[in-house]
């Protein structure tokens, strides 16, 4: 499991953690539970260009499906193949193993704290 201290976040209920220029991405604990239990997760390709703020990806649930939205204008760099062959990895560990995908990006935009995320799902 990722340290959540050092985690960035969106108002989409993405975590991200930044290592250089290559910013993680996957969706919180939180956003997780609300899901309820993913069953299919689509990703977007490796080398594709994605812009902050537009849908990447899709993540479906028994209860829903939510969109997958790109925190960071870049490059996709790598997806989490595993995620997509056991969505329930979402569920089961979403700071860890249940990554979504890595982006290359030259600007990192304004994301919220942890403090700042936790006041805005009310905990």
């Amino acid at each position: 499991m990722t340290d959540t201290s050092q985690l960035h976040y969106t108002a989409e209920h993405e975590w991200i953690l930044v290592d250089g220029s290559i910013a993680t991405v996957g969706i919180t604990a939180y956003a997780a539970e609300k899901l309820g239990d993913v069953v299919f997760v689509e990703l977007p390709e490796v080398g594709s260009t994605v812009a902050g703020g537009t849908v990447i990806g899709e993540i479906e649930s028994t209860k829903s499906v939510g969109e997958l939205f790109a925190p960071v204008n870049g490059t996709v760099t790598a997806i989490n193949n595993a995620v997509v062959e056991s969505p329930e990895l979402v569920n089961s560990d979403p700071f860890g193993a249940g990554w979504l995908i890595k982006v290359e990006f030259d600007t990192l935009p304004t994301l919220l704290s942890l403090a700042e995320y936790s006041a805005l799902i009310g905990e």
